[in-house]
C-alpha cells in the first residue's frame, strides 16, 4: 500500500519551507515530508539511520533533486550530518518519531508481530538484536525493560514464560515470540490490540535506544537552528510525546509553578524557544478515517529564540 505521511500539511504549515530555506528531515523514511519541504522549494537534508530509506532518495531528475541531501546518520549526529553535508546552515528541523511502516511491513527486519521474520528489530543495522536481548538478558533487566519502555503491567508474568522457554530453544522468529507472550497472558479472548504489542514496542524501544537518541536529537536541534527556525516533532507514543512536551515547556520557559511536593524549576537559563502551537495538534477526522496510523499522532513545534542553547542533561532511565 502508499505510504501515508502523517499530518503532512500540518508538518509543512510548521515547518514553514521556503525557496532557499534549509530543512533538516531527521527522519527521511519514505520520504514524505521531503518532497512536500522540496516542492516549496527549500534545500533539504535528509537523515535516516536505515540504510534501507536510501531507495526512498530522489532520482536525480526529478524536481528538486539537486536540493536534496540524504545521510544515513542517526539524529542525534544532526550537527555532525550538517557538517558533512557541506552547509551548516539550518531553518527547520522535523522529527517523526518511532518505527516507520515501511519497516513494520518488511517481515524481514523483524519489527512485526503480524508477520514472521528473524527477531531483529534495529534500524540501523548494528548492534545486539531483540533476539539478543530475549535469549540473553537477565529477567530483572528484561522485567525493566518491559515495564519503561512497553508500559507493560504483565512484564514479571511474561517474563517468567519467556525464560522457560528459552532454556530448551532459543527465540529466532518473530512469530514465535508474540504467539509464546500471547499464552503467557492468557490469550486474546476478543482483545482488540495483540497482546504482544507492548513486548514488541519495549523491545524496540531498547535495541534502538529510542528515548535517549529523541533527547539528543532535541538537544542537537537547539543547537543547529538558526534564531527563527522551527522544530517540528511528531510522534505516536505517550512515553516519546512526554520527552518532547518535557523539553519544549522547558525551554520555552514554561515551568510549573510548584508546589510543596515539587518546587518551581530554578530559571537557569533564557528561553531558547517560544511553542508555535499551546499543547499538541492532533489529526482530523478525515484523515485518521483515511491512515488509520495517524490516530495517536501528536504534533508539537517550537521557534527558536536568540537565546543560547541550554546545557544539556540525559535522561536517567
Amino acid at each position: 500500500r502508499p505510504h501515508l505521511s502523517v499530518m503532512l500539511d500540518e508538518v509543512v504549515a510548521a515547518a514553514a519551507p521556503s525557496p532557499g530555506a534549509r530543512v533538516v528531515d531527521a527522519t527521511f523514511g519514505a520520504g514524505g515530508y521531503s518532497r512536500a519541504f522540496l516542492a516549496a522549494g527549500a534545500e533539504v537534508l535528509g537523515l535516516d539511520r536505515d540504510p534501507a530509506a536510501g531507495r526512498f532518495a530522489p532520482a536525480t531528475d526529478d524536481p528538486g533533486a539537486d536540493r536534496f541531501h540524504l545521510i544515513h546518520f542517526p539524529f542525534s549526529e544532526l550537527e555532525a550530518a550538517l557538517a558533512q553535508s557541506g552547509d551548516e546552515r539550518c531553518d527547520a528541523v522535523v522529527f517523526d518519531i518511532g518505527v516507520s511502516s515501511m519497516q513494520l511491513d518488511e517481515a524481514e527486519r523483524g519489527f512485526s508481530f503480524m508477520r514472521d521474520g528473524p527477531l531483529d528489530m534495529r534500524m540501523g543495522g548494528d548492534g545486539p538484536t531483540a533476539a539478543d536481548l530475549v535469549n540473553t538478558s537477565q529477567p530483572g533487566d528484561l522485567v525493566r525493560i518491559l515495564r519503561l519502555y512497553g508500559e507493560e503491567s504483565q512484564a514479571r508474568r511474561i517474563v517468567a514464560t519467556l525464560m522457560r522457554r528459552r532454556e530448551t530453544r532459543p527465540f529466532t522468529r518473530t512469530l514465535d515470540l508474540a504467539e509464546t507472550v500471547e499464552k503467557a497472558l492468557g490469550g486474546r479472548r476478543g482483545a482488540p490490540v495483540h497482546p504482544a504489542t507492548r513486548t514488541f514496542q519495549a523491545l524496540r524501544i531498547a535495541v534502538n535506544d529510542e528515548l535517549d537518541e529523541l533527547e539528543a536529537g532535541l538537544a542537537a536541534a537547539e543547537r543547529a537552528l538558526s534564531p527563527g527556525g522551527r522544530l517540528v516533532v511528531v510522534s505516536f507514543h505517550s512515553l516519546e510525546d512526554r520527552i518532547v512536551k518535557a523539553f519544549l515547556t522547558l525551554r520555552a520557559g514554561r515551568t510549573p509553578a510548584g508546589s510543596r511536593h515539587a518546587p518551581p524549576a530554578p530559571e537557569t537559563a533564557a528561553p531558547s524557544f517560544e511553542l508555535l502551537i499551546d499543547g499538541a495538534q492532533t489529526p482530523n477526522s478525515a484523515e485518521t478515517a483515511a491512515n488509520p496510523r495517524a490516530r495517536s499522532a501528536k504534533l508539537r513545534a517550537a521557534v527558536r529564540t536568540q537565546a543560547p542553547p541550554w546545557p544539556t542533561e540525559r535522561r536517567r532511565a
